[in-house]
């Protein structure tokens, strides 16, 4: 279900994307910046999609937490309950993740993630409705 992502900094921001998202009629997928594991850890993470499941019940929402090439944040993450990660270290050590992360009904990305970025954005509601709803 991974849609066109959005990229927060803050509750507000995913606040934002979340009641666009479910104005729109349409699943959201939020991701974090890059490397925020090490600075907003995954708890602060997983409590803001529960914020926005408890504030908007019929949104399909995904998230995407991302760790750099910090195996050990996205084991954290996994543990703590962050179902997508993204990793961005050794292959080898992406694939014993994936596995861990399967075993725990979770997912480990790689690459590169396709998002629109809200920080600094003068009007993040306005960038976040025209990038929902792109064909």
């Amino acid at each position: 279900m991974l849609t066109r992502a959005i990229m927060v900094h803050s509750l507000d921001d995913a606040r934002t994307a979340a009641e666009v998202a479910a104005d729109l009629g349409v699943p959201l997928t939020l991701v974090s910046a890059p490397g925020a594991a090490a600075y907003l850890g995954p708890g602060w993470f997983r409590t803001v999609t529960a914020i926005l499941a408890r504030s908007h019940p019929g949104l399909q929402i995904a998230a995407v937490m991302d760790c750099g090439d910090k195996a050990g944040h996205a084991l954290a993450a996994l543990q703590a309950g962050v179902p997508r990660v993204r990793f961005t270290g050794r292959k080898a050590v992406a694939a014993k993740l994936a596995e861990i992360a399967a075993a725990q009904g979770g997912e480990v990305l790689i690459g590169r993630l396709r998002a629109l970025d809200l920080l600094d954005l003068p009007d993040p509601g306005a960038a976040c409705r025209r990038w929902l709803a792109a064909p």
